[in-house]
Formats: structure tokens, C-alpha cells, sequence
């Protein structure tokens, strides 16, 4: 029925209501119009519209006609498609990160439209700009829940990639609400004051700011803190904090055991091995994965003559290259990767010395087996290794100690209580006794007393904003306290995900170019998925047409009225180039 509607000729003639200026109800017809028009709801078509003008020639206070058009509630106004198309657009690129011809294919086959792949990257586009005047539209009802809810702590962070298409986002904590997105030129504190400052002149004053450890953040908060007339604990999270002392405490001799490993060249050699040993095996590779299997549940340290002997070398350095495998998937500092091949490397060493005292009676066998112990003798018998293991142990040692002493170790079914908080942080000032204790005055262990310094310094430096997540809400809100989360990964979640759906959309790993050009409106747009959300700005996504078409009336009859449309001020700030080349500077 919906494909029936295209090249049909239909008449647009919506009788008008009383005139808004002189309230009569004369009109006249001002000219009728041939329009194309494309919606969800009525397919494509092919309408006359019959314009209508009072019949009194009244004028607005702008000084325009009074007119009334037929199709002015359905179609976008100076464009051929409807609201809802628009909406299905923008939900299908920005919530559900389809592609264009995703899209595309969409339109045609459910509903009978057909429009070009740059019509779907302007509908895009053209939905940002409607959902972030929505956004506006409705601060006073989001402030007005967010004060019922007896305040709301802001999430404050950014992300880009490369250096470029750094986007700044500002988020409720409590409600996961995005309230303000923006991009900037590079992370500075001049460029992320002025979006923190609208966010509070515009959602209220919050009970308390989570941000990281940077220093452009650091500096725009504690500034903007200042400018409030109440006392607000801004919060360090205790993440980055782990994360940042992990960096400094490990990556410096990570890196020295990685350098170690190149020089050696193990993993080169290790899958040459493996390859080598994969083109005498030949196509029999699946017979044999199931005799290796059978090895490995006998005991004793005894390889087995012939190909099955040559395929269980093969295995055993193949588990060597897949030390990865040990990751939690947290990433450095938390997983370390060298260290894990080096461990490996060690196990299979022994296991070689094993293998070689009891060396099967096949000389191509006892062959592998010698090469593959050559190719990790370098790891077991040169002294720079054994030293680089030993001081990234110790340094491992202590991170690990900060981290179970701000249980960030696993992951906790249940929420947090104001005790256990009590419990880290006194857990944690007698760590700082302890390795004040452990940490040797004079002497030759200058490794223990740098590790221990820079752990001590960094929580000199950041200790007095790692807590104070206790917040005391007002009779209104039902009093008590309620806690603010002891890390940011709310927004580092959310970057996550809109990252995870641009690599769903393009197929690319490498996302700076996507993250370029990705409006800062796409993260106002994951709003929609919250339904708390959607039910206080629209109502339901079913409305959502209707109710952005409400917002160009409203603009329109302000226009009307002689009344300024809205004007963003804080985006002339925030163009400012001062970060590396982007691709308009690249193109001059």
C-alpha cells in the first residue's frame, strides 16, 4: 500500500483556524503549489498544496503575511521529508549505528522511499541539530528532575583519537544522562570552562564533580568550583589514580624487558618454528591436533617419536606466542603482557630441559626440541632479563597491594556502603604508614625507594580528592545520604560504546577520521536510549516526530513575534585551533 502512493497526484487543503492576529475566520487562497513530499507515514508522493492568507491582508509584528500552508506540521519546513523520516534516520545512524546503505535498503524495502546516501548524511545531520534543541528546549523539566532527585553529581571527561575529534562530554551521575557534548580543538582548561560553566548555568549547581586526573580538567573544576557560593567535594577517580601510578611505576622497565625481547628476537624466531614445523606436518595437521591432545593427558616428561613428537614442539611454542592469553583485558599497567611471555618463556625452558634428558628416539624430533630450547635460552641464562623480571615483580608487588587496598582488584556484585568507604580510606592511610616503613632510608635498595616515593607522591598530590562521596540529600529528596561512584567509568563506559558503534558503522579500527567529523550532538542523541529520559523530553520515541515538529512552530511563531532564534555563544570559544593539524588546516 505504502509503494502505491509514489507518482500519485493528491490535493493538500487543510481548512486554517482562526487568524492569530484579528481572529476571523476569512480566508482566502494566497496560490497553490505542486510539493514532492517523503514520509513514513504516507510513503512518497506528489501533493498540490493550497496556501491560504487572511483575508484581512493581516501582518504579523515581524512584518510577514499571515498564511497558513497544509503541509507545514508533516514535511520539514524548506525540505520534501516528513519529521518521522528524518527520526528513523537518525535513530537508525546515531542509536543503531547502521550504514548509509543500511539505511537506505531500510527505507525502500519497508517502507517504499528511496533517497541517495548523501540525503541519509544530511537527514543525519539535520536530526543532531533537532535532538540538541530539544535538549535545550527541556532543561527546565531535566533540571527539575535532577533536583527532585536530591541533586546530581557531574561526570565530566574527554576522548579522541590521535589527537583529533577531541570530544568533551558532561554527564549526570546518578541519572547516566549525557548533558552537554561539545568539540574541542585540544583538551585545554580555557576550552572546557566555559562547557562546564554552561552546563551548571543551565542545569543547576551539582552536588559533586568526578573527573579524572588531567591537568587542563583539574584546573577548569577547581575554577568553576570557585565560582560556586557552596561547598562542593570534587572527586578524583580512583581508577585513573591506580592507572597513573601503574604507568610511572611500571612502564619504564616494561619497557626495558620489551627491548630485551626484541633484541633477542624470541617471537620472530618462535614463529618461524611454528611455521616450519606446520609444512612438515601438512595435511594431517587434524589427525595429529588429537594425538597431542591424548599426549597431553599422560604423565611423565617423555615426547613421542615422529610427527606426533614434531606437533607437540609445535604446540608447546605456539602456547609460548599466545601469552596474551593471561590478560584480564584491564590493559597496561594492569595486565603485563612482557612479563607473561616472559613467565612462559621460563615454564617452557624447564619443560625442554625436561623433554632433552629423555630425548625420543627420532633425531628430527630431538632437533626441534634443541632449537626450540636455543630460542629460549637467551631468556633464561641472560642476566639483563632475570633483573628486568625480578625489579618489574617487586614494582607489580606494590601496584597490586594500592589496588586491593582500593578494591579495584574485581569486580563487586553489590553497591558500595559509606562503611566500606570508611574502610578503604582508613585501609589506605596504613599503606601510607606501611610504606613509609618499608621505604629504606639510605643504602643499596635505591629500587624499593623510588617505587616507594612515587607512590607516596602520588597520593600526596591527589590525596584529598579521593574522597568525600557521601552526600547528604535535602528533606525534599527524602533526606539520608547517597554515595557518588569512586571512579569515572560512567563516561569511560560511554565512550566505550559510541567508539564500539562507530566501528560497527565504518569497519575501521582507527577512528580518527570518524571522530573528526562525528558531531558532538551523537552523544546528546544516546539520551534516547534512556527511558527516564525520552518519557520527561517527548513522552515516547513514537511522539518524538511530533514533538520535534512542535519546536519549529514554536521558532517559527517567535519569528513571527519579531524575537532572536537561540544563539549557542560558548561555540565561538571552542573553535579555536590550537591542537595539531585537522583536516580543514591539512586541505590549506
Amino acid at each position: 500500500m505504502v509503494r502505491g502512493t509514489a507518482g500519485v497526484q493528491v490535493k493538500a487543503r487543510e481548512e486554517p483556524a482562526a487568524c492569530p492576529v484579528c481572529a476571523g475566520r476569512s480566508w482566502k487562497v494566497q496560490k497553490s503549489a505542486q510539493r514532492c513530499g517523503k514520509t513514513i507515514a504516507h510513503g512518497q508522493f506528489e501533493a498540490r498544496e493550497t496556501v491560504f492568507e487572511c483575508a484581512a491582508a493581516c501582518h504579523h509584528p515581524s512584518g510577514a503575511r499571515v498564511v497558513h500552508r497544509s503541509l507545514g506540521k508533516h514535511l520539514v519546513p524548506g525540505r520534501g521529508v516528513g519529521y518521522d523520516l528524518m527520526v528513523f534516520v537518525g535513530l537508525q545512524r546515531f542509536i543503531h549505528h547502521c550504514q548509509r546503505e543500511e539505511i537506505r535498503t531500510a527505507l525502500e524495502g519497508e517502507h517504499g522511499i528511496v533517497v541517495s546516501s548523501g540525503s541519509v548524511s544530511e537527514l543525519a545531520r539535520l536530526f543532531l541539530e533537532y535532538v540538541a534543541r530539544l535538549h535545550r528546549d527541556r532543561a527546565d523539566r531535566i533540571r527539575a528532575v535532577l533536583q527532585s532527585d536530591g541533586g546530581w553529581p557531574l561526570h565530566v571527561d574527554a576522548t579522541g583519537e590521535d589527537g583529533r575529534g577531541t570530544l568533551f562530554v558532561a554527564m549526570a551521575g546518578w541519572r547516566g544522562w549525557v548533558l552537554g557534548s561539545w568539540k574541542l580543538a585540544t583538551e585545554r582548561a580555557e576550552l572546557i570552562l566555559p562547557c562546564v560553566r554552561e552546563t551548571v548555568v543551565r542545569f543547576g549547581v551539582p552536588c559533586a564533580v568526578m573527573r579524572d586526573l588531567g591537568r587542563a580538567v583539574t584546573l577548569a573544576v577547581n575554577d568553576i568550583v570557585a565560582e560556586f557560593e557552596q561547598d562542593i567535594p570534587v572527586l578524583a577517580c580512583h581508577q585513573h589514580l591506580l592507572a597513573d601510578v601503574g604507568k610511572d611505576l611500571l612502564e619504564p622497565v616494561h619497557g626495558e624487558l620489551r627491548g630485551l625481547f626484541r633484541w633477542a628476537k624470541v617471537r620472530p624466531r618462535l614463529r618461524s618454528l611454528v611455521r616450519d614445523i606446520g609444512r612438515k606436518i601438512g595435511e594431517d595437521i587434524g589427525r595429529i591436533r588429537g594425538e597431542v591432545q591424548a599426549w597431553q593427558e599422560t604423565t611423565g616428561h617423555i615426547i613421542e617419536p615422529g610427527i606426533t613428537g614434531m606437533a607437540t614442539v609445535r604446540a608447546l611454542a605456539q602456547w609460548v606466542l599466545d601469552y596474551k592469553a593471561e590478560a584480564t583485558g584491564l590493559d597496561f599497567p594492569f595486565d603485563r603482557p612482557y612479563l607473561d611471555l616472559y613467565n612462559r618463556c621460563l615454564t617452557a625452558r624447564r619443560a625442554t630441559d625436561a623433554y632433552l634428558r629423555c630425548a625420543p628416539n627420532d633425531r628430527k624430533v630431538t632437533r626441534a626440541i634443541e632449537r626450540f630450547h636455543g630460542i629460549l635460552d637467551p631468556v633464561a641464562s641472560e642476566v639483563p632479563f632475570s633483573r628486568m623480571a625480578r625489579r618489574l615483580h617487586r614494582r607489580a608487588a606494590l601496584l597490586d597491594e594500592l589496588r586491593d587496598t582500593l578494591r579495584l582488584a574485581g569486580r563487586s556484585s553489590h553497591p558500595e556502603t559509606e562503611q566500606e568507604l570508611s574502610d578503604m580510606h582508613e585501609q589506605l592511610d596504613q599503606l601510607v604508614l606501611s610504606l613509609k616503613q618499608r621505604r629504606p632510608d639510605r643504602g643499596p635498595a635505591p629500587e624499593t625507594r623510588d617505587a616507594i616515593d612515587l607512590i607516596l607522591d602520588h597520593i600526596a598530590k591527589h590525596g584529598r580528592y579521593l574522597w568525600g562521596h557521601e552526600i547528604t540529600l535535602p528533606p525534599e529528596a527524602g533526606g539520608g545520604t547517597r554515595l557518588v561512584a569512586r571512579t569515572n567509568t560512567l563516561v569511560e563506559n560511554f565512550f566505550k560504546a559510541i567508539k564500539h558503534g562507530e566501528r560497527r558503522r565504518s569497519g575501521r579500527k582507527i577512528l580518527t577520521q570518524d571522530f573528526e567529523h562525528l558531531p558532538a550532538e551523537a552523544a546528546l542523541a544516546c539520551n534516547l536510549t534512556c527511558p527516564d529520559y525520552v518519557s520527561i523530553t517527548c513522552g515516547s520515541l513514537d511522539r518524538l516526530p511530533e514533538v520535534l515538529a512542535d519546536l519549529d512552530r514554536a521558532d517559527h511563531q517567535r519569528a513571527l513575534r519579531g524575537q532572536l532564534p537561540y544563539h549557542e555563544g560558548v561555540d565561538a570559544i571552542l573553535r579555536v585551533a590550537s591542537a595539531s593539524l585537522s583536516t580543514a588546516d591539512r586541505r590549506v
